[in-house]
């Protein structure tokens, strides 16, 4: 556990996963994630009252996103800092309240998008994005929708590359128990392994039109 300036506990994913309580949630590159399902819109939006009570109760601020499927709640990584301690106590307390509603919890819908900008050592492609898309800066690096409902950017130089010649390849985070099924639902599809060198961490994979997908599932696991 990592003591911030500011006080704010903050602990790994594996140290999260250890917790009590928790085994409903998963971690992507946004931050713990749960998905319950639901068979209508009004039993899904029964979770809402509890989720805001255990947010007040362990000082956490979720995400919380309800449709007639089910309901998704995120705690959502606003920093790079890490999990916030109190987040085990809060995801504990979610699962408690879903349980006791009829909902389902189903980790193999959890996951969260991201757009990897590739760019020449010498461009900085942010400021562009930031503009067009209406995001955020999130910390050297990244972009983020202020609400947190798009994909999250990242942008890399990638040295030696030709100037002007800006690429991009989607990151899908998913749990670390459902990364592989991903990887091979792809390839069974027509989609074509370029590098496995990082799993289980990551595969990279590109479409039959040479479109660039990394299936991610390091953030679940990091200690």
């Amino acid at each position: 556990m990592v003591e911030s300036t500011s006080g704010t506990e903050w602990i790994t994913p594996a140290a999260f996963h250890q917790a009590p309580g928790v085994t409903d949630w998963r971690v992507t590159a946004t931050g713990p994630q749960a998905v319950f399902t639901a068979t209508s819109l009004s039993q899904a939006a029964g979770l809402v009252a509890p989720t805001v009570a255990a947010a007040e109760l362990f000082g956490v601020l979720p995400d919380v996103d309800v449709r007639p499927e089910g309901v998704v709640v995120r705690i959502p990584d606003r920093s790079f800092d890490g999990i916030p301690a109190a987040a085990a106590g809060f995801a504990a307390a979610v699962s408690e309240a879903a349980a006791e509603l009829g909902l389902t919890a189903d980790p193999s819908l959890v996951q969260s998008v991201g757009i990897y900008v590739a760019q020449h050592s010498q461009a900085d492609a942010r400021p562009f994005f930031l503009a067009a898309l209406g995001y955020d800066p999130l910390g050297d690096t990244d972009a983020v929708d202020p609400l947190r409902s798009g994909p999250q950017l990242a942008f890399n130089p990638i040295a030696g590359d030709a100037p002007s010649r800006g690429r991009t390849h989607f990151d899908v985070f998913v749990p670390a128990d459902h990364a592989r099924a991903r990887v091979d639902a792809a390839l069974a599809v027509g989609g074509r392994l370029v590098d496995d060198s990082h799993a289980p961490d990551w595969w990279s994979l590109a479409s039959p039109e040479n479109h660039g997908v990394d299936i991610a599932a390091w953030p679940d696991t990091d200690g």
